[in-house]
């Protein structure tokens, strides 16, 4: 039997990070097509105070790569977050789905009662069974993050909707 940890989480990524590739794609297709800088989608915001797309992207693929290694008990592949462009996010959730695909169900054997430690060493550290870690903490960021990346894009004119949101199932 396959570990319900990989299951509530890989499948998962995997899905939205595609679905977010789509998405992305589409938007550097309109950027193009109808000559708007770049850095006006990729720089976008919803509110002042929020990261913008880019970021978002950034950070809903780190959350896919260290949420997956953490629970299979395997290093969490360091990613310097310096992209800049669409071609640049697009090769970044190519190499984070890459990452995905190399971990395996059996490596999440027992990972709902991993300990996993949130900001280790510092005031705020915080320490997690891998269970509450996935359920609590790991896949609400990641949706947050992604939901927020097709928000900004949605908000800024993108024809995408709910489908393109929810990719392939």
């Amino acid at each position: 039997m396959t570990s319900p940890m990989y299951i509530h989480s890989v499948p998962v990524f995997k899905q939205m990070l595609t679905a977010l590739k789509t998405i992305l794609a589409q938007a550097a297709a309109e950027v193009a097509a109808k000559s708007i800088e770049p850095d006006a989608l990729l720089q976008a915001r919803l509110y002042p105070d929020m990261f913008p797309l880019a970021k978002q992207v950034q950070i809903a693929a780190d959350f896919a790569r260290g949420i997956s290694a953490r629970l299979a008990g395997v290093d969490v592949p360091v990613h310097e977050g310096k992209e800049k462009s669409f071609a640049d996010l697009d090769a970044l959730l190519a190499q984070t789905l890459a990452f995905l695909e190399s971990v395996t169900p059996a490596q999440f054997e027992g990972g709902e009662t991993r300990e996993i430690v949130l900001r280790p060493g510092t005031p705020k550290e915080k320490k997690l069974s891998g269970q509450a870690y996935l359920a609590n903490y790991g896949l609400p960021q990641f949706f947050f993050h992604v939901t927020t990346a097709y928000a900004i894009l949605r908000h800024n004119g993108l024809d995408i909707g709910k489908r393109n949101y929810m990719g392939t199932y």
